[in-house]
């Protein structure tokens, strides 16, 4: 992953839209008439075919596997939180889009963490 800041907070901000836009699509389609497991794996794979074309017009400014990977993530968690939400009662689209940004940065920021621990790990690995 990159360090610098245009990449990282370029980052941030393609997972905050991602996570935005399937929220808000999740809110509008799951409601309480859902059953909470069939809402979360629908929502799930229609995050990652929202969130995929934001991912391709996005790599090319970030980098593509530095933004494929958190950008698909974000759509699945987004997508799978709000959709569990909806199920349990109706949620506003402010409530959701702040589930979906607040996703978005989790996601990026356990993709950061991660990549720092597989890297270390890698050291120790090779050599």
């Amino acid at each position: 992953m990159e360090t610098r800041p245009y990449f990282v907070l370029g980052d941030f901000a393609v997972n905050i839209v991602a996570g935005v836009v399937v929220a808000s699509i999740s809110a509008a389609l799951f409601g309480p008439g859902w059953n909470m497991v069939l809402a979360m794996i629908v929502a799930m794979a229609l995050g990652m075919l929202i969130s995929l074309p934001l991912a391709l017009l996005s790599g090319a400014l970030f980098g593509a596997m530095e933004v494929m990977v958190p950008v698909m993530t974000t759509g699945m968690v987004a997508g799978m939180v709000v959709s569990m939400s909806a199920a349990m009662g109706e949620i506003a689209f402010g409530s959701a889009a702040g589930l979906g940004a607040s996703s978005g940065v989790g996601v990026t920021v356990a993709t950061y963490l991660a990549n720092v621990v597989i890297k270390g790990r890698a050291v120790r690995w090779t050599s």
